[in-house]
């Protein structure tokens, strides 16, 4: 065998539950299957990757949680505290190179193995490994216990300089999970993402990270470095050699040799090269690699990789005025891009769901001609799926980093922990080719101009001023980084000048209003207007009496509860600010179709629904086509939203 080898744990586990008054009261052992029974509490069969509220709905203990304001009345649920539970056979005895693998658990838990506190995990948005972790040959048991984030959050304390979510800013969830403006508020918990015991080879490549060191486009060549970390059985490092291959087509580079160490680098040569190009601007050829590592001239592991040549640069100016003095435009092999594509938001609120919807979703991208997808910061960090996807279709990525539309806190704790998730996500994503820019965050450097009135100056921010580029200068100069989206710097801070990168929302008056037909910036990297959904989609989770009309009376602005919950508010009462999304959509109808003025609940829901819907259609139209028309002095437009 030249790969590691994997137990997948996924499937079938026992979910136990219990409030946490009674935990905290009853104060119990857990780190056994059977103190876990022991306990009384209450059970239910679990899926792995899932959700707990998804195994609720499937042992019929609660309704569809879209429908209706059924997610609402999960919020009893926030301060569960989840075991999960299984066993495993092993038929080998373990060693220090066996590895118990989380891809995500959601979120802050402790992992028992065998009787024993193996250890914990603090971020639902990376992978854990625990080495050591008490496992043996035969029947295994394995625990984990999820304590309510609600609950872990009130262990940090928090600053007055922390706003826009409260205690939980403090914990690594999602950042949409508190609620936002297009999901709704499911403060979930579970084993969400793959789990497995991995035997690792004694003899093992462990990473390679391969970036371009200079390239000719006129005279198809290219110059690549290999830099490799190698773990080696044996002392004598030299009786090892690494030979790296790859092919595209009729292109291939071969090299390699003798290890003198178990890191180092290797550089190869590529003539009659083949390179990466986003949609659009040619092909985008990708690179099959494989690394082979040999012991006295037997080839012991193997590492697979595929990777395109290509280089991307930044050009862009702090500001702009309204003769376009600035710059935001990107190069790809020396090339100016234009970008044309779509925000990707988070595709199921109960994100053990993403990987089985992402196949659905993604040929949307190349069906409506994106060459680029903005990975927003609100979100969890995609599947692979999505990634590569992406290097084979061309599509670029913009990548957020996961903080959004807040000010989290800025204590050398929190900062060490976000420190690890920063350099396991660049590990893991910095080999795919389609990822063009590293950002730091969505819209906190203008949270810090809002910051509940009290203006501050986002360049203190240590999360994307100190803590990424650190990081990123370690593991991953290739690409451009900006520190937030839009990113304010000094000069936009003191000045109050017009960003050159801008999100375009404003007041969602008329599309073709002051505010959209005279944004000076060079890209739009947000940009949107309401639509409303098909009657046929809103069937699916209002109720057939609140289906029509939207208010609750006919001279309130208040939706009726189904409407309210589905514009993603917290509260149907009216005191969650995201109701005014449903009067704004009415609003806008009323601005294109005059008829909907005088009676708009007589026109019926399918007439709404479509003049809404040719709202959007036509402003969206109308924000593109302002863009490609003044290209390049505008350089790319990123709408909200695909889904």
């Amino acid at each position: 065998m030249l790969h590691n080898q994997r137990i997948s744990l996924d499937g079938d586990w026992k979910l136990t539950y219990v409030e946490n008054k009674r935990f905290k009261t009853e104060g119990r052992d857990i780190s056994t299957i059977a103190k876990v029974n022991a306990a009384g509490w209450n059970s239910v069969d679990a899926k792995v990757p899932g959700n707990f509220e998804l195994d609720f709905q499937r042992a019929g203990m609660i309704d569809d949680p879209y429908y209706g304001t059924n997610f609402i009345d999960n919020y009893k649920f926030e301060y569960l505290h989840l075991i999960y539970t299984r066993t495993v056979e092993l038929e080998y005895e373990p060693d220090e190179n066996t590895i118990l693998h989380f891809d995500g658990i959601d979120t802050i838990a402790e992992i028992f193995v065998n009787g024993r506190l193996i250890g914990e995990a603090d971020n639902m948005l990376i992978p854990f490994d625990f080495a050591n972790a008490n496992l043996h040959k035969g029947l295994n048991e394995i625990v984990i216990h999820i304590t309510p984030a609600r609950i872990a959050a009130r262990r940090y304390p928090m600053a007055p300089t922390s706003t826009g979510g409260g205690s939980l800013l403090s914990i690594r969830k999602a950042p949409h999970m508190i609620g936002w403006d297009i999901l709704p508020r499911v403060m979930t918990g579970g084993i969400w993402r793959p789990c497995w015991i991995e035997q690792k080879k004694a003899d093992r490549i462990d990473d390679i990270f391969c970036y371009v060191k200079g390239m000719d486009v006129e005279k198809a060549t290219a110059n690549l470095a290999f830099v490799y970390n190698v773990t080696l059985a044996e002392d004598e490092a030299f009786d090892y050699k690494l030979i790296i291959e790859g092919e595209c087509g009729d292109s291939k580079f071969r090299t390699g040799g003798m290890l003198w160490d178990p890191y180092g680098c290797m550089g190869a040569g590529v003539s009659n090269a083949k390179f990466w190009w986003p949609r659009n601007y040619g092909d985008p050829n990708l690179y099959n690699i494989t690394a082979t590592l040999y012991y006295k001239d037997e080839p012991v592991y193997e590492y697979k990789m595929r990777q395109g040549i290509r280089t991307v640069r930044l050009e862009r100016t702090s500001t702009t005025n309204e003769a376009g003095e600035g710059e935001f435009c990107f190069y790809i092999n020396g090339r100016k891009i234009f970008w044309q594509g779509t925000n990707w938001v988070p595709v199921d609120a109960f994100h053990s769901r993403d990987a089985e919807r992402l196949p659905e979703i993604l040929p949307m991208l190349t069906d409506i001609g994106c060459n680029c997808v903005r990975c927003w910061g609100g979100n969890v960090y995609e599947d692979d799926i999505f990634y590569d996807f992406c290097d084979e279709n061309g599509i670029m990525i913009w990548q957020d980093f996961a903080h959004a539309c807040a000010v989290n806190p800025q204590d050398d704790e929190y900062c060490a922990r976000f420190y690890k998730e920063v350099e396991k996500i660049v590990l893991r994503l910095r080999g795919h080719t389609s990822i063009v820019l590293w950002a730091g965050d969505n819209e906190v450097d203008a949270c810090y101009c809002w910051n509940w009135g009290n203006m501050r100056n986002p360049n203190i921010n240590r999360l994307t001023r100190r803590v990424i580029p650190d990081v990123l200068e370690i593991h991953d100069f290739t690409r451009p980084y900006l520190p937030s989206s839009p990113y304010y710097d000094e000069k936009k801070f003191t000045t109050g000048a017009s960003s050159s990168e801008e999100h375009l929302w404003g007041p969602r008056d008329y599309f073709k209003g002051r505010f959209y037909g005279h944004s000076v910036c060079h890209f739009a990297s947000e940009t949107g207007y309401h639509g409303c959904p098909s009657p046929v989609s809103l069937k699916r989770y209002i109720h057939p009496e609140q289906l029509w009309h939207w208010r609750s009376a006919p001279d309130s602005d208040l939706p009726k509860p189904d409407w309210a919950a589905h514009s993603a508010a917290r509260m149907v009462d009216g005191s969650d600010g995201n109701v005014y999304r449903i009067r704004l959509m009415s609003n806008q109808v009323k601005t294109l179709f005059p008829a909907f003025r005088e009676d708009e609940a007589a026109m019926g829901l399918d007439k709404f629904a479509r003049a809404s819907q040719i709202s959007q259609a036509e402003a969206k139209k109308y924000f593109i086509e302002r863009f490609r028309i003044t290209k390049w002095r505008r350089t790319g437009i990123i709408w909200w939203n695909l889904i």
